[in-house]
């Protein structure tokens, strides 16, 4: 385990009170972060920033009742041709949706399930 900062001890142990008790908690934090890849965490909040605007959002609705082009999502939204493809390529680096060519047009889809139940738990933690 990497050493652990005296100060991190000292400004926990102000904190609760007692410099044992400081230096375990110090210890478990350092533990659980050690654990942490920064990959992931930034991976993870690319899609949670890519989710965080509204009309990416009413996209990733639209797209849950099955496969649109992006004329469809134009009308869906009530935005501009160049803003929804904006918005649709945030949403497609993020992972949460695929895209289809065909012929001229380019249809797009939620990417798997999980997207789907990823707007499933937002409407239980926004209900609670």
């Amino acid at each position: 385990m990497a050493c652990i900062p005296k100060e991190a001890v000292g400004r926990m142990a102000r904190l609760i009170g007692d410099a044992d008790k400081a230096l375990c908690k110090v210890n478990k934090l350092r533990s659980i972060t050690s654990k942490l890849d920064e990959k992931d965490i930034e991976a993870e909040a690319e899609i949670f920033k890519a989710m965080a605007d509204p009309c990416r959002l009413k996209i990733l609705s639209l797209l849950r009742e099955g496969e649109l082009c992006v004329c469809e999502i134009m009308v869906g939204v009530d935005r501009p041709q160049s803003s929804t493809s904006h918005h649709l390529s945030i949403l497609k680096d993020a992972g949460l949706i695929k895209e289809r060519k065909d012929g001229r047009w380019s249809r797009y889809r939620l990417s798997e399930g999980a997207v789907i139940e990823l707007l499933n738990l937002v409407k239980l933690i926004e209900r609670s």
